[in-house]
């Protein structure tokens, strides 16, 4: 199990430059927006506008703080996505507006490489056993606020990665926020 202290997060640009990400975890380690396998991040979107477009990516997208925005990808309707509302996934190569619904929002955002690997990202409101697919390569929960996991304190926007998510069954979760689980799957799975 290792800890990602929210300190410790990277910040760089978007890749259309027109605002910041914070990421939290990417493979390989080091790997640019570009070259990425897989990335998670975290970013403060203050206007409404397009989205990076991600060739050979699939892409999913939660809110963590504001009050909503509607997304439109190209191909699917479009969506309102809120605090609340189940991770929305769609494919990062189609073009993708975003409108927010009041004021700023900050999103989480999960990518993986199609045809290397997939992703499942799901958002839990209370704690308990944190339970995620026997056949995931690695899993990264992602919490809003105060938290602990098997009697690790976290913090807001801290992340823990399971390498080996077999040894991780009986990892508990003691929080009062939502968190996110997002599991990792390899080309083989899933």
């Amino acid at each position: 199990m290792r800890i990602l202290r929210a300190a410790g997060h990277k910040r760089m640009p978007w890749k259309n430059g027109k605002g910041e990400t914070v990421e939290i975890a990417v493979f390989p380690e080091g790997a640019s927006v570009d070259t990425f396998d897989w990335r998670i991040s975290m970013a403060p979107v203050a206007s409404d506008g397009a989205f990076s477009v991600f060739p050979g990516i699939d892409r999913t997208l939660s809110i963590l703080t504001g009050d909503g925005m509607m997304l439109s990808v190209e191909g699917m309707a479009p969506s309102v996505l809120g605090r609340k509302s189940v991770p929305f996934s769609f494919p990062g190569d189609a073009k993708t507006e975003a409108v927010l619904q009041a004021g700023p929002i900050t999103d989480l955002n999960v990518m993986t490489r199609r045809g290397r690997f997939s992703h499942r990202v799901t958002r839990r409101e209370l704690g308990g056993e944190i339970g995620f697919s026997a056949d995931a390569a690695l899993v990264i929960l992602v919490v809003t606020g105060k938290a602990e996991v098997s009697q690790v304190e976290l913090d807001p926007l801290d992340a823990v990665i399971l390498d080996e998510p077999a040894q991780g069954r009986d990892l508990r979760l003691e929080t009062r926020e939502p968190c996110f689980v997002i599991e990792i799957f390899g080309s083989a799975s899933h």
